[in-house]
């Protein structure tokens, strides 16, 4: 493992707004701020966002930014990416944020009925091959019913057409609703698309722009009742996903 990395991993350690629990720990101790996040960690009683798959952690911070009076939490299990948001969180003395390193799978692990109000997917792998391992399938739509409320906000934000495309008609398929989509976000002249939605952009969302490749965004409601089924719909892979990986972002990467 590089010096940098070991670097960051004794920040992350020592960052206050940083709380990891590995599946051996979790299966050791169980988890402590399970149903106590807003007593325990935030110290108060706002509302509580997720982001799954946080990365770098921009989207987390910048929500953050936007509005101090709901509480966000970036999840992601690789700590050397995650590093950087925990980082500019601290030093900006942003209250309203915290940073969960963990496995995205045992996330009902962590979070007690009712104690999240909404969560974003960023840019998740769309996992082509391997739905279960798909942030918006069904199998993870019963890991969110454990902890979201009843009628919570699910957004999700992708380059994938595949990602996207599924996620829509397993919503169809379910009689989620569904209060906003659009394939193309920044050329789409909806209502529904704010300064606040289109004012966050990521590293790797611009890496996205920067092949010409264009943002979906997609809204829904998750209920809690109901058996939840699979889309039975074959749909086309992503054929984009063996770009050049020389081809790198405008927005500078922190270092």
């Amino acid at each position: 493992m590089g010096k940098g990395k070991l670097a960051k991993f004794a920040d992350m350690a020592a960052n206050p707004l940083v709380v990891e629990c590995p599946y051996w720990m979790l299966q050791r101790d169980g988890f402590a701020l399970k149903g106590k996040w807003n007593t325990d960690f935030f110290h108060n009683s706002n509302p509580i966002v997720l982001e799954l798959g946080c990365g770098r952690g921009e989207y987390t911070v910048g929500l953050a930014r936007q509005f101090a009076d709901i509480n966000f939490i970036g999840v992601d299990i690789k700590g050397s990416r995650m590093w950087h948001g925990a980082k500019a969180a601290l030093a900006e003395g942003l209250g309203n944020v915290a940073f969960l390193r963990t496995n995205i799978e045992f996330i009902h692990e962590m979070f007690s009925a009712d104690e999240v109000s909404e969560i974003w997917l960023t840019f998740s792998d769309p996992q082509m091959k391997k739905p279960t391992k798909r942030l918006t399938s069904t199998y993870f739509m019963e890991r969110y019913r454990k902890f979201l409320i009843d009628g919570g906000v699910i957004h999700l934000k992708t380059d994938s057409n595949f990602m996207y495309t599924y996620t829509r008609l397993m919503a169809e398929r379910n009689q989620l609703t569904v209060s906003c989509a659009t394939d193309d976000l920044y050329h789409d002249n909806a209502s529904f698309i704010t300064e606040q939605l289109l004012g966050i952009r990521t590293y790797y969302e611009q890496m996205w722009l920067d092949r010409g490749l264009t943002i979906k965004y997609l809204r829904f409601l998750l209920r809690r009742d109901g058996q939840l089924e699979e889309p039975d719909v074959e749909i086309p892979v992503d054929g984009y996903r063996s770009y050049d990986h020389q081809v790198v972002s405008t927005v500078k990467a922190r270092k």
